[in-house]
């Protein structure tokens, strides 16, 4: 096991003119926190580079988050095996002794499937987000800040989807009150937003939002050997839904910068978070998403969190986020397309050149397991750029099985913490009390003075009138005894004349009884 004293993590050997390798690569520790790039075309060899990173960081003590897009990162849970070709790649870097070991997992999975579940409330999420999240317009999104202001002044608790989605029916509701104090809100963008929120909670975004929420603390854990905790997110199924899947990230990056301290220029990082496929985070995103990455990479620096962006093409990340990664690694690019070329040319313009080889040709001439690698160095300035065997993982290289994956869960230090979703009351029982006791008070205001037995309503004078009980009548009936009829029968007029009468009244009976009840539907 490598020393955590070691002020470096050991990346790979670079290799002289003559195809022999002359020096170890190192990424200097004390930088680690200054971000990174890891690029390449599928099957360069990327998820290796990760794997060796995150070795070499929770050796050093550092803890790790990353994202396991298709599965194969999950291996290092478990202890490598001495596979022909992985012996002889340490070999040929000069990686002796050659050792194999497990790291410390956690499993995380935003579906609670294949990991602990991971939650965050709504109102964590914030009105940027969930709008980026459900791709909502200018109008739209207005609405939603709308909805967190209200909710802040009536102390409406944003937990799940449910409480967003009552406190969106309320407003429709009270839309006219609202509109005079924030401006319009217009059913037709709650509907809209509504609709939204569906196809969120169809994709399984409904498992995301909730509590307990996640403890960032407990992406930071230590095992009693000193060795930082990887946490390895379960992104396969999550990646059918990439607009969940970077803007969870995203997520999880601000809540770092807002939670964790100051701490300057620390002599290794905190925290190092990879973020596989890092183009989702850019695609179509709005310049003010763009600029809050920008911000929260800049400053999290300070906070001693490391982010590395893992991507096919660096053209994927914008200049503004691209000058801030210190530290790349970068695979073999193809240059079929004018697209494909661009990136080859903007990926050798970044690195610092070296006068031993042309490296825009030799972007496109690495083998597998071959990147050319550029570290900051004293100073903070970046190193030559290197062309560089990588060294092999010690944990496992591909994925583990379901019921190693249970294991490892079983022994995890969070087991059980996040496993049962808590639903304490939140804005959807308090506004759902909040109607009752509207509508208690409405159906008191409104109790029907007039009508028969059943309970319906009646007009006076039209087949009703004011509604007595029997000792009510029983006076009446004392005092004034009945008129006597000349026959027993009605004639037809007077048929004709009540049939009109019960008819008209009806009807306006109806008419009066819808107006009640609009009024009431409007209140």
């Amino acid at each position: 096991m490598p020393d955590r004293l070691d002020p470096s993590i050991f990346l790979g050997a670079s290799r002289k003119p003559d195809n022999s390798y002359q020096k170890p690569e190192n990424l200097q520790l004390r930088f680690g926190n200054r971000h990174g790039l890891v690029t390449g075309a599928t099957g360069t060899g990327k998820t290796v580079s990760l794997q060796i990173m995150a070795e070499s960081f929770s050796n050093a003590g550092v803890p790790v988050f990353a994202a396991d897009v298709k599965g194969d990162l999950s291996g290092i849970a478990a202890v490598g095996e001495a596979k022909d070709f992985l012996v002889k790649r340490a070999r040929d870097v000069r990686l002796d002794p050659y050792e194999f070991q497990e790291f410390p997992v956690i499993f995380w999975d935003l579906f609670g499937e294949q990991g602990h579940a991971i939650r965050a409330t709504v109102s964590e999420m914030g009105p940027l987000l969930l709008s980026r999240l459900m791709n909502l317009s200018e109008a739209q999104e207005g609405v939603i800040n709308i909805a967190f202001k209200l909710a802040d002044e009536e102390g409406l608790l944003l937990l799940d989807m449910k409480d967003l989605q009552a406190l969106l029916a309320n407003m429709a509701d009270r839309a006219q009150e609202i509109g005079a104090r924030f401006g319009n809100v217009t059913r037709q963008s709650v509907g809209a937003i509504q609709r939204s929120l569906l196809i969120l909670e169809q994709q399984g975004a409904a498992h995301f939002f909730g509590e307990p929420a996640l403890k960032i603390a407990d992406l930071m854990r230590k095992t009693p050997d000193g060795r930082g905790a990887i946490n390895i997110l379960a992104a396969d199924r999550l990646m059918m839904n990439p607009r969940l899947y970077s803007t969870f990230l995203l997520w999880l990056m601000s809540e770092l910068f807002e939670e964790l301290p100051e701490v300057g220029d620390p002599h290794k990082p905190k925290l190092v978070f990879f973020f596989d496929e890092a183009h989702l985070l850019f695609d179509e995103a709005p310049k003010i998403l763009i600029d809050r990455v920008e911000q929260v990479v800049r400053l999290i620096r300070s906070k001693g969190v490391g982010v590395y962006f893992v991507t096919q093409n660096p053209l994927d990340v914008p200049d503004t986020v691209l000058a801030q990664l210190g530290n790349r690694v970068q695979h073999a690019l193809r240059a079929y397309t004018p697209r494909e070329q661009k990136a080859v040319k903007t990926a050798a313009d970044t690195f610092r050149p070296n006068p031993d080889f042309d490296c825009a040709q030799a972007i496109t001439q690495l083998g597998t397991g071959e990147a050319l690698v550029s570290t900051l160095e004293d100073k903070g300035i970046p190193s030559m750029v290197q062309r560089t065997l990588i060294r092999p993982p010690s944990s496992r290289l591909g994925p583990i099985t379901q019921q190693e994956r249970k294991s490892v869960m079983q022994q995890s230090p969070v087991a059980g913490e996040y496993d049962v979703t808590i639903d304490r009351e939140s804005a959807f029982e308090m506004l759902r009390k909040r109607a009752a006791e509207i509508q208690k008070d409405v159906g008191q205001d409104r109790a029907p003075t007039g009508g028969d037995r059943g309970g319906r309503w009646t007009l006076p004078d039209f087949g009703g009138g004011k509604r007595r009980n029997d000792d009510d009548d029983r006076p009446r009936r004392q005092q004034q005894a009945p008129r006597p009829r000349s026959s027993g029968r009605q004639t037809v007029t007077e048929t004709a004349v009540k049939a009109v009468v019960r008819s008209v009244g009806a009807a306006l009976g109806a008419a009066i009884v819808r107006g009640i009840l609009g009024s009431m539907r409007r209140r």
